[in-house]
């Protein structure tokens, strides 16, 4: 069967997909970007994520199954633990709706996903920062994102085996004495599931933040003492609010990791800022004078002192100036005709 475009045949092999467009664009040599071509490069990168989060998601929909069973796990270990510590309890994992059974699955699977293409997503994240960076903290910020997956991944995990626990404590209260049944929507658990280990990982990848600040040179360590007592309170009330759990074991599992995190990258950018402090002493003693070129102010003050002043106009005085007579100003008669 043929097919026509306003009466005309349309041939399929002459049809061509240019997928020039969402490249990015190639970074000029003097590393100056437009707007336009920093929205391109933000483009390029949110596509290069869709795509690879498209991409896991088919993947883990073929082990839908498996994947199904391993995020289930929590729930199953938490009834356990209810039927040794209240026996009359009745617990029952349920689906409501026609087209909630088919949504379940492509959640696990976007979760799977989600947790699986993380090492890219973070990697789009940063080269889209890259360009706007010098060629040291290029370096460094390659080091940080090589600490930031593998802690955000450990916050995963361990908000994963911190899930039974709260679910246990939180299930416990259900009132009645075995009369009522506890019904478990599991879209809703899957929910909870997700919210739960993303505030883990995000939880785990603040103190990556502040030493990246540091090295950067906009957070110096002199601050970060300054705060350590407040972040290592908030650290705690971030734990008390995350967790579900209400017994103190949960919010140590979570605070205890963040302000011992924390207090090592205050440690390292103490270092690293008092290896900064020598390394500029040692380049002032060597040539005293450039402490002093380094100063923007001094050579503001030191170029306008050897600008010579501008000339005086000459002024003439008349008799009745030097007198001390008032003058009048008149104005220059009209040329005659």
């Amino acid at each position: 069967m043929a097919v026509t475009l306003h009466g005309r045949p349309v041939h399929w092999s002459g049809i061509k997909i240019n997928f020039a467009r969402l490249r990015p664009p190639k970074m000029p040599p003097d590393g100056q970007m437009t707007l336009t071509d920093h929205l391109r490069e933000l483009r390029y990168r949110l596509v290069v994520i869709v795509i690879a989060i498209m991409v896991g998601t088919v993947v883990a929909y073929i082990f839908n199954a498996q994947l199904f069973d391993l995020l289930l796990r929590p729930y199953a270990i938490a009834a356990a633990n209810l039927q040794h510590s209240h026996s009359g309890l009745h617990l029952m994992p349920v689906i409501e709706g026609v087209t909630n059974p088919f949504t379940l699955i492509l959640k696990t699977a976007f979760i799977a996903a989600l947790v699986g293409t993380s090492p890219i997503w973070l990697y789009q994240i940063w080269a889209f920062i890259v360009p706007g960076l010098l060629a040291k903290e290029r370096k460094w910020t390659l080091a940080f994102l090589s600490a930031a997956i593998p802690l955000f991944l450990l916050g995963v995990v361990m908000a994963y085996f911190l899930i039974p626990k709260g679910i246990t404590v939180l299930v416990g209260f259900t009132p009645g004495n075995g009369q009522i049944t506890n019904l478990l929507d599991i879209n809703n658990f899957l929910n909870f599931l997700i919210r739960v280990m993303i505030i883990f990982g995000a939880g785990f990848e603040v103190p990556v933040f502040v030493l990246g600040l540091n090295f950067l040179g906009i957070l110096k360590a002199r601050h970060l003492a300054k705060a350590r007592r407040f972040v290592i309170l908030g650290c705690f009330v971030f734990g008390a609010v995350a967790t579900p759990q209400t017994d103190p074991f949960s919010m140590l599992m979570l605070a205890v990791p963040m302000a011992a995190l924390y207090l090592a990258a205050d440690l390292i950018a103490h270092l690293h800022d008092r290896r900064v402090g020598t390394s500029a002493d040692a380049a002032q003693a060597t040539d005293p004078a450039a402490g002093i070129a380094a100063d923007k102010a001094l050579t503001a003050l030191s170029a306008t002192s050897l600008t010579p002043p501008a000339p005086a106009v000459p002024h003439h005085q008349t008799i009745g100036e030097l007198l001390g007579l008032p003058t009048e100003h008149r104005s220059e008669d009209p040329p005659r005709s």
